[in-house]
């Protein structure tokens, strides 16, 4: 079974790796920009825990990457990631822009490598258990050589096209995730200002046209206070603000994509920015962190 690295160990590619271990596929070797991260992780894996990105590529023949943004996704591959890549496949699962998962396609072709985006429209707890959904892009022949790992790690995958479309809708995703988060934090906090049981205003929203998919995952957190972080306000922020230039190179005005990045920009700028995504509602309840002064 083909030798796995990943690059990135947080608490997506950390988790992601123990899956495929539990698997039974070979985790040859882990990368992190934090040393501390690598050395704990490759400790519970029992694989190596490399120090410069070219040592992940000589240990592995494939190469899972999970990073932040396009800086660091950037920042990797001219940074010796595709030395001595000649034959070896690359699987971003970072949620960066388009633009940059052509570019490094273009950069491992050249060096004679595949590369395939799998972005993942899930959260930690998926990942640790194989129930990741992925949209994939690339070349299809990566794709395929891909699907055996893929399969492990999610419920259900899509291709969607050439390199680029799949960012292009997992943008999209977040986009209108990230609208429905902050459009439940002002229901909920309307409802608390007025006075209303919101438990039986969630179950109210849950039968009627208010229902979502977040909802469900942050609806009773947004009640409780409770942002242990799955997916962070400024990774919101670093999405929506993804899809918001793809609409300005389509000439489009999207007021409520702009003003949703607005509000999670707002929590970076107080401080909030790690919170989950749940977070926005202390910028909308009354009482809450914005509103500590307000009766």
């Amino acid at each position: 079974m083909e030798k796995i690295g990943f690059v990135g160990v947080g608490r997506m590619g950390a988790n992601m790796a123990r899956r495929l271990k539990d698997q039974g596929f070979t985790i040859a070797v882990v990368y992190d920009v934090r040393l501390e991260a690598a050395k704990a992780a490759a400790l519970e894996l029992g694989c190596e825990a490399a120090s410069e990105l070219r040592h992940v590529t000589q240990l592995s023949d494939t190469i899972i990457t999970v990073v932040t943004d396009d800086k660091a996704m950037k920042s990797i591959y001219t940074g010796g990631l595709l030395r001595g890549s000649r034959g070896k496949l690359f699987i971003n699962c970072a949620t960066v822009s388009p633009a940059v998962h052509v570019w490094v396609e273009q950069k491992a072709q050249k060096a004679g490598a595949q590369t395939l985006e799998a972005c993942m429209a899930s959260s930690i707890t998926q990942a640790r258990e194989g129930t990741l959904y992925l949209m994939c892009g690339g070349a299809e022949a990566a794709f395929q050589r891909a699907r055996p790992i893929l399969e492990k790690l999610s419920s259900s995958m899509r291709y969607i096209g050439p390199a680029g479309k799949a960012a292009q809708v997992k943008a999209l995703v977040n986009m209108v995730m990230n609208i429905n988060t902050a459009g439940l934090a002002e229901g909920l906090g309307l409802g608390a200002a007025l006075g209303l049981d919101l438990a039986l205003l969630r179950e109210v929203f849950s039968q009627t046209g208010a229902n979502s998919r977040v909802l469900q995952t942050d609806g009773e957190d947004m009640q409780n206070r409770e942002h242990s972080c799955f997916f962070s306000a400024a990774h919101a922020a670093k999405d929506s603000g993804i899809a918001l230039r793809l609409a300005r190179e389509q000439g489009l005005n999207l007021p409520l994509a702009a003003a949703t990045k607005k509000q999670f920009d707002t929590m970076a700028a107080e401080g909030l920015g790690e919170l989950d995504k749940s977070g926005v509602a202390e910028l909308t309840f009354k009482g809450r962190h914005l509103h500590k002064n307000e009766p």
